[in-house]
């Protein structure tokens, strides 16, 4: 029985796979075994256990659920919600431990697992040795199954959040849910702290037939720029499928990316508490260093990949990160993990402050930049690509050269970066510069680098 679970669903930072084809449900019935007999070794009483609103979701949960109730391990059904929800409830019931069944933002065929255990995000070979056990049959079954009950933690989580947040004057916003999970409790939350709130596509449909639930790429926000130049909101927001993900637009239409989302939130936390650690990712613009630095923080570049960049947060005891994917960890008076929905409460809670709520989107830092590029490789080449261009490739005319995932190259007016994606087969590149010219001279500089390691390359521009 054991052979038949793909070694191809166990990815760095989650399980993933196709449903029905790579992620079945006798595949989340061994996971759950996998991770109940985890838990059973590490002491864990009990998991906490959510899913969004992917049509495959209820019976991948029911068959996740019997794994870990047969390792004798106890169940916190919280049934559908956010993936943010699901962290909290492990910090509110007191589990530490928990498992999201959720496709973030793949298409509507394929479905997940974010899991973490005894307070540890799950990922790399954390995640790799639980198919290991599975291949190995080192599976524990208790004499008796584990307990099963039923809890709604969303009243909490509002309560939680309308005790925290609070916002300056009325507002009207546009929520654009694309179909995923967070419409509902973004609404609601959002009403509750006193927002006026134009919703789209905020009913949960597991198809997604209004457009794909990521917000990180600009044709998913086309929609919401429209309402906005249309409409008398303020401000718009939009989230991811499982809603741990933020996008941002402004009145105008420009999209504030999320490493400009980060400078807005980290200026706010510098402002109550200097000398805050801020952690960012590899992807993100090189103005946020000397915006946090002059404002009396310290910045900590990371891997990228939530599960590394919260692991990275407690290294350094960080009060907040901001990953260029829209992740953003708050860990000053929320409980450190990714959370779309509590972010977009943090960014009415700074923009009400304003009469124009545009203005500080408006006056963050910005240059000139390109959105993620991506070479696609076969399996396992983009990482061989990677390599040889940070082993082999010659940039004598650069101030800096950071190799913490990938390469970052960084000159005095601008940087690229090339880094292998651990959730698909593609090389992933991002530039940056001050002016148009020093962008494209950057861009040709280092996609000649590019070819001489790889001639073969399909370069995007």
């Amino acid at each position: 029985m054991t052979e038949k679970i793909s070694r191809s669903i166990f990815k760095a930072y989650d399980i993933r796979g196709i449903v029905d084809k790579t992620l079945t449900e006798e595949a989340c019935e061994q996971i759950g075994q996998a991770l109940g007999t985890l838990a059973h070794e590490k002491k864990v009483e009990k998991i906490c256990v959510g899913r969004d609103g992917r049509l495959s979701g209820p019976r991948l949960q029911k068959a996740l659920i019997k794994g870990i109730r047969k390792a004798g391990v106890g169940v916190y059904d919280i049934g559908a919600v956010p993936t943010p929800v699901l962290y909290f409830s492990t910090v509110y019931l007191n589990t530490g431990s928990g498992v999201a069944i959720t496709g973030s933002h793949n298409p509507p065929e394929y479905n997940g697992l974010k899991m973490m255990l005894a307070g540890e995000t799950l990922f790399g070979d954390g995640i790799a040795a639980l198919y290991d056990r599975i291949v190995s049959g080192d599976l524990y079954t208790a004499s008796n199954e584990g307990s099963y009950e039923e809890v709604d933690v969303v009243p909490a989580y509002i309560e939680k959040i309308l005790s925290d947040v609070k916002l300056s004057r009325p507002i009207k916003v546009a929520v654009d849910a694309g179909n995923g999970i967070a419409g509902p409790l973004a609404v609601k939350l959002l009403t509750k702290l006193g927002a006026e709130v134009t919703e789209m596509f905020t009913n949960v449909d597991g198809n997604f037939p209004n457009h794909h639930p990521d917000p990180s790429k600009p044709e998913n926000l086309v929609d919401l720029q429209a309402q906005l130049k249309s409409g008398d909101e303020e401000i718009g927001v939009a989230f991811d499928g499982d809603g741990d993900r933020l996008g941002v637009v402004a009145k105008d239409g420009e999209i504030i990316f999320p490493d400009r989302q980060a400078m807005l939130f980290a200026g706010d936390i510098l402002a109550h508490k200097k000398g805050s650690v801020i952690v960012h990712d590899v992807k993100c613009t090189r103005n946020i260093r000397p915006f946090v630095e002059s404002r009396g923080g310290v910045c900590v570049m990371s891997k990228t990949g939530h599960s590394l960049i919260k692991a990275k947060m407690k290294e350094v005891n960080a009060d907040f990160a901001g990953e260029m994917s829209g992740h953003i960890f708050f860990h000053d008076r929320w409980p450190g993990f990714d959370d779309g929905v509590y972010a977009a409460t943090r960014l009415l809670e700074i923009v009400t402050r304003f009469d124009d709520a545009n203005k500080p989107l408006k006056d963050l830092p910005n240059a000139v930049s390109t959105p993620e590029l991506q070479i696609p490789t076969e399996e396992g080449e983009n990482f061989t690509l990677v390599e040889k261009l940070s082993k082999n490739a010659k940039f004598d005319d650069a101030k800096d050269i950071i190799r913490i995932d990938g390469i970052r190259v960084e000159w005095d007016d601008g940087f690229a970066l090339a880094r292998p994606s651990n959730t698909t087969p593609v090389v992933v590149l991002r530039f940056e510069a001050d002016t148009k010219e020093a962008l494209e001279r950057i861009m040709k500089r280092f996609k000649e680098e590019i070819l001489k390691v790889a001639p073969t390359a399909k370069i995007p521009f």
